[in-house]
C-alpha cells in the first residue's frame, strides 16, 4: 500500500508523542526536510500554525464526521 502524502488544504490527523497531542489539523504547505506546516486550534481557541514531521500525519478515518 503506498504511503499517504497530504496535499495543502487537506484535513489530516496529527499523531503526537502522547494521545493528548493527537489532533485534527489542516495542511497548509510543505516545508523542508520532510516536514509540513499545519494549522490547528490552540489551547486558547485561536488558530495556530505548527511545523510537524510528515510521518506524524495520518489520513482521517472515514467515520470522523459520520
Amino acid at each position: 500500500m503506498p504511503k499517504w502524502t497530504p496535499a495543502p488544504g487537506t484535513l489530516a490527523t496529527y499523531v503526537g508523542r502522547t494521545k493528548a497531542q493527537t489532533r485534527n489539523v489542516i495542511v497548509i504547505a510543505e516545508a523542508v526536510a520532510g516536514r509540513m506546516i499545519v494549522e490547528a486550534i490552540g489551547k486558547k481557541g485561536a488558530n495556530v500554525r505548527l511545523t510537524v514531521k510528515r510521518d506524524s500525519l495520518r489520513e482521517p478515518q472515514p467515520d470522523l464526521f459520520g
